[in-house]
């Protein structure tokens, strides 16, 4: 198995980026990150409001897939997450959903042992996800803190072990890029930051041709989603339940009413997070149910 560094990093999402590894469609790769401070906070003297911003959410790669194409899906296999021994939580004045409460800043770090996470007295087991992940748009780069069509910066809790991600292809290659692992984070992300932690991930990466899945979007065990970021909430919430209507009318013989009316009975919104320059939501609808309209091999 090919395993990247994470001294290979970028800070944006740009089709200019040059690849610093090649893989085979349906390829097993371990890609090896820093945390989203790039390894620069080593003590609780460290604060946010002293750290470069411009050096903020680095991923790992870009990779370049072969026989990805513009127009097809990438399909993005979680098999393990492996954490560094140390979370690391950071607020900062006027950052985050309540940040104008926040009289001073301050950084904690949390010892990651057992597959918990000691904090504040209480021993939280780990939810370990991956925070930024994404492609090359075929337009302009764009910022690893900012989520978007391409994927990015949308710490969704879901996308974690045992989830598959899809995720567009807009330029030849896909130049597929990750980063920003958390061993621990709500769904929000309210504070800016989860507990924060360096680590590696072995994925493994296919190319969907010929397939319109929605994209991003996450299929785990229990269900499916379809993501969408947006500068408010409710532009989120729309564009990610019209995706999935979308998709449910033109693979399961259903009308827009009837998969509208499915989703308000059925499906679940839910907030990702609220705090990045795009507001990232999603739309879940159990995995039965679309195994019942459309057959088993939908997924791909």
């Amino acid at each position: 198995m090919k395993t990247i560094t994470k001294d290979k990093i970028v800070y944006t999402f740009d089709k200019e980026n040059v690849p610093v590894e090649r893989i085979s469609s349906g390829e097993t790769i371990r890609i090896e990150t820093c945390d989203c401070f790039t390894d620069t906070v080593t003590s609780e003297d460290d604060l946010m409001m002293d750290l470069d911003f411009s050096k903020i959410n680095p991923a790992t790669g870009p990779i370049y897939v072969e026989d990805a194409m513009p127009g097809d899906v990438l399909k993005v296999e979680i098999l393990k997450i492996d954490l560094e021994p140390l979370g690391i939580m950071a607020v900062g004045e006027g950052l985050g959903l309540l940040g104008e409460h926040v009289t001073s800043a301050q950084t904690k770090l949390f010892p990651i042992t057992n597959d918990t996470v000691d904090m504040f007295g209480l021993t939280l087991p780990l939810t370990k996800m991956i925070g930024v992940i994404g492609t090359a748009p075929a337009g302009e780069a764009v910022p690893n803190g900012t989520p978007d069509e391409h994927g990015g910066n949308m710490d969704c809790t879901i996308i974690k072990e045992g989830s598959t991600l899809y995720l567009p292809v807009g330029v030849e290659g896909a130049l597929f890029a990750l980063g920003d692992l958390h061993a621990l984070m709500g769904d929000g992300e309210i504070s800016v930051s989860g507990a924060e932690a360096a680590g590696a991930v072995e994925v493994k990466i296919s190319v969907i041709k010929d397939y319109a899945l929605p994209t991003p979007s996450v299929l785990t065990k229990d269900f499916f989603a379809t993501l969408s970021s947006a500068e408010t909430m409710e532009a989120a919430s729309k564009d990610a339940s019209k995706k999935m209507i979308d998709f449910l009318v033109s693979n399961a013989n259903l009308h827009f009413n009837e998969a509208y009316m499915l989703l308000s009975a059925a499906g679940k919104l839910a907030v990702c997070q609220v705090v990045d320059p795009l507001l990232t939501m999603r739309m879940e609808l159990n995995r039965e149910y679309l195994d019942t309209l459309m057959g088993k091999e939908w997924s791909k």
